[in-house]
């Protein structure tokens, strides 16, 4: 996402099996798709996308059928003259090609893009901060918390969170907020781990490869988690109170459970002509995916408000 422009690009088409490398412009206001120019650097599905300032990059990601498999390179789109440019690609840790990596997250805080977490043959921690004008990374402290990959990342004003994701088969439940001045900061459970009763019903909020959205709700800033996998598809979502440290079951995703969909937030828009709460700021997307063996191509936008509808 580019300011309140929507930006799908690579991925993988489970019909023919074979990796991408388009790269489609979403107008939320006008509700079309345009083609853009194709990602020059190898097709790949699993990688990692952000925004800084009139800019949008992609790093890493996975081609079963290259050598080498895993990607460290990043790349940087100009919409305004709809053409790409190779930056710098994720540092090596120890040795050559140990940088590589997908299921990674990845945020911008700023006028800095981060990337971090993810699988390369083993789940990683480490994070770096990308300088787009001195088109150099460099480390930050690690994630505190457990290695994973198939994580979300979501950020609210200066703050970025971690959160879900899987380690050796194992979904992790711990969650951790980043600022770039203050550092880490551990977050409650997002399970029924402490002895109070506020997460009694923290049943079905952990698993991978899910999507994060930020949006108002009745004027409030929350942030969603929706569809990934846990053993199983998963199409429960959850909100979670940024202020209160709280999270509440709303309604499950309306179509298909899937895992690997792709998300938007659009926080300086809002939709007068549909919401039950008109002056909430925020549009929130979510779509494509995979369901079994099926590549998805759908995309829904989430109401908070909205009271449930079968019919709809």
């Amino acid at each position: 996402m580019i300011g309140d422009t929507g930006y799908l690009v690579a991925g993988f088409n489970y019909t023919n099996d074979s990796c991408l490398s388009d790269l489609w412009q979403f107008d939320p206001n006008k509700n079309n798709w345009s083609q853009k120019a194709y990602l020059p650097g190898l097709a790949r599905h699993s990688g990692v996308g952000f925004a800084i300032g009139l800019q949008g990059y992609i790093a890493t990601g996975y081609n079963p059928n290259t050598n080498p498999q895993n990607f460290q390179d990043c790349w940087q789109y100009t919409p305004a003259t709809n053409s790409w440019k190779q930056m710098a690609s994720l540092p090596d840790m120890n040795g050559p090609g140990t940088g590589a990596r997908y299921d990674a997250v990845a945020f911008s805080i700023g006028n800095y893009g981060y990337v971090g977490t993810g699988y390369n043959g083993a789940w990683l921690k480490d994070f770096w901060q990308l300088d787009p004008v001195a088109n150099t990374w460099t480390a930050i402290t690690n994630l505190p918390g457990n290695k994973r990959s198939g994580a979300v990342a979501f950020t609210y004003k200066d703050s970025a969170y971690i959160v879900t994701g899987t380690n050796n088969g194992t979904e992790l439940h711990d969650f951790w907020r980043y600022s770039p001045t203050t550092g880490w900061m551990q977050l409650r459970d997002i399970a029924n781990t402490s002895t109070s009763n506020y997460d009694d019903a923290y049943t079905n909020i952990v698993r991978d490869h899910a999507v994060a959205m930020v949006r108002q709700n009745g004027g409030v800033w929350k942030a969603y988690i929706v569809l990934g996998q846990n053993g199983s598809l998963v199409n429960a979502t959850w909100e979670y109170d940024i202020a209160t440290d709280l999270w509440t079951a709303k309604t499950p995703y309306e179509r298909s459970a899937r895992q690997g969909a792709v998300s938007w937030s659009f926080i300086n828009l809002k939709n007068t002509s549909y919401s039950a709460v008109p002056t909430d700021m925020g549009r929130a997307f979510c779509g494509t995916g995979k369901s079994a063996s099926l590549s998805l191509d759908d995309y829904d936008e989430w109401y908070p408000a909205d009271t449930y509808n079968a019919n709809d």
